[in-house]
């Protein structure tokens, strides 16, 4: 008993076109989903087989992929989909846009939903399981993941345990990915991530992207495409690990 139905769509694909946007907008409105995700093509043609087909003179250049985003944003948005949270749109009625409204929207490794859980159970190969204060990778081969299984063993691959910081951040960036605002506790995080994120923040602010009110950030209107670069100002372990590199220029 299906109450709501998703189309992914994904925009800079190799040889992908403006006119080939609307195109392919033009045909999902004519199914009229409930909800609309709206990725960037990602090309990592060392994971993918698949992508080792086409080189970098086949993707759109940034600015062309931009003027996609806002090209397909803008259909979207006239068809009567309201753009919430990352990459995501939904129609009015649907029950991800009122979980959004009503501030119950929760984002988790498979994408937003419209309740809150701090627990999820990953099954089957490369799944992934989250406790809140840890996560888990599940074998990504099948041979090895059922061979585990068989012996009783958890088939774990990967694991990660979450410090007392990664867990405060951690409430931070969601809230910012699906409340498009948090606030920053003084009494919680370390004294020098606080004013490291903060100089990032008054950057985002003079670029219109948010609003800062003592410890309170706020996404804007114009913020909202770029949510992603406003969360990499609160991802602590990426700044000490890549303390040189520009992150901010990934999002697109």
């Amino acid at each position: 008993n299906y109450d709501s139905i998703n189309v992914d769509l994904i925009y800079g694909l190799p040889h992908q076109t403006i006119k080939s946007i609307e195109l392919s907008i033009a045909l999902v409105k004519t199914l009229r989903p409930d909800r609309i995700a709206f990725y960037s093509y990602a090309h990592v043609p060392w994971k993918s087989k698949g992508q080792r087909h086409y080189t970098e003179d086949d993707l759109p250049v940034a600015s062309e992929k931009w003027a996609m985003y806002n090209r397909g944003r803008e259909l979207l948005e006239e068809a009567g989909f309201e753009s919430i949270g990352m990459d995501h749109f939904a129609l009015l009625s649907d029950k991800l846009f009122v979980a959004a409204e009503n501030g119950n929207m929760h984002r988790n490794f498979m994408g937003y939903t419209t309740t809150k859980s701090k627990l999820i159970i990953g099954l089957g190969t490369s799944s992934i399981s989250d406790s809140w204060d840890a996560f888990a990778q599940n074998e990504k081969v099948v041979e090895a993941y059922e061979e585990k299984i068989n012996k009783g063993i958890l088939p774990l691959v990967n694991g990660h345990l979450l410090s007392s910081e990664d867990i405060i951040i951690r409430k931070n960036i969601l809230e910012l990915m699906c409340e498009n605002k948090t606030r920053l506790d003084n009494k919680l995080l370390e004294h020098n991530f606080i004013t490291s994120a903060f100089s990032k923040f008054v950057e985002l602010e003079a670029d219109g992207l948010v609003k800062i009110d003592e410890t309170n950030i706020q996404v804007t209107h114009k913020g909202r495409s770029f949510i992603r670069n406003i969360c990499v100002a609160m991802d602590a372990r990426l700044w000490r690990e890549h303390k040189d590199i520009n992150t901010f220029s990934k999002a697109i």
